[in-house]
């Protein structure tokens, strides 16, 4: 049985990085750009696939342990701040949605659905990709790893949603991509589906035990 079930989904809300969009090719040239100018090394962009769906922070944490072999606070802000400098100004110039997903937003919304994007990312450079894509149509709000002082997986995001959007839990369903998704959802008490081809810091989705693995969000609409 599918845990989408669509029909009594009032709510729905996705995951940016690995599950709406392919990101990671922007995201890797724009941190080799801040490492050139660190005079770092470079990373390749299978190493970055494997780091990033953590927010920012994170991802810079994981790049100076890979090169430097420890994270001093000092180097990581500069990586950070720099990183974000770069990137925020032109977040979308390779990144593209996954294949079957602008059908299913369109589907969705024409059914009427309220639409959210809960990612991690600062809400800046998820708004900018969001419009560059010409997805932004489709959603009600993009809420950011900076709005609350908790991010996935904390539940913080959604059950702000629920709340919000005053729903029931059984009418709101996440779409993600990683175990920041289903451990958030696990927490706030509502469904969550996984797709098989995002970013899970290298990991099998299939190994976090989600209720529900799609390779195309399409699936869910036959």
């Amino acid at each position: 049985m599918s845990i989408a079930q669509l029909e009594q989904r009032q709510l729905i809300l996705f995951d940016l990085d690995g599950t709406l969009v392919d990101s990671a090719h922007d995201l890797y040239r724009a941190m080799n750009m801040s490492l050139n100018i660190m005079q770092l090394p470079s990373v390749t962009e299978e190493q970055v696939r494997v780091w990033i769906g953590k927010g920012s922070s994170l991802f810079c944490e994981s790049v100076l342990r890979h090169l430097v072999g420890e994270v001093m606070p000092a180097q990581h802000q500069e990586l950070l701040s720099t990183f974000l400098e770069i990137y925020n100004a032109d977040p979308c110039i390779d990144t593209v949605p996954f294949p079957g997903i602008l059908e299913f937003l369109a589907w969705a919304k024409a059914e009427g659905k309220t639409l959210i994007c809960v990612t991690n990312k600062p809400e800046r450079p998820a708004c900018s990709i969001l419009d560059a894509l010409e997805m932004s149509q489709y959603f009600t709000d993009t809420i950011g790893g900076d709005r609350f002082a908790e991010r996935k997986p904390h539940p913080r995001q959604l059950l702000h949603c629920v709340e919000h959007y005053q729903v029931a839990k059984e009418q709101v369903l996440l779409i993600g991509d990683s175990c920041n998704d289903i451990e958030a959802a696990r927490r706030a008490g509502i469904d969550c589906i996984v797709v098989s081809y995002g970013y899970n810091h290298g990991e099998d989705i299939a190994d976090s035990q989600p209720q529900q693995i799609v390779s195309d969000l399409r699936d869910l609409l036959n």
